[in-house]
């Protein structure tokens, strides 16, 4: 399996969470943008952020 893409954290200071506009911080674990604010995780597929809330994933 090849490693996933590097995620440009430069893009976390222009992306916000689609739901509830707060900031997102980067799992770099599960490769996601994190919403605690609206308790969903954003999947980074090659290397750019899915930022539609139905391919979200809810927080325990």
């Amino acid at each position: 399996m090849s490693e996933p893409q590097q995620f440009d954290r430069k893009m976390l200071e222009a992306l916000v969470c689609p739901q509830t506009h707060a900031v997102l911080s980067y799992d770099a674990e599960r490769h996601e943008l994190v919403s605690r604010a609206a308790h969903l995780a954003y999947p980074i597929r090659n290397g750019i952020p899915v930022m539609l809330i139905d391919e979200a994933r809810p927080l325990d």
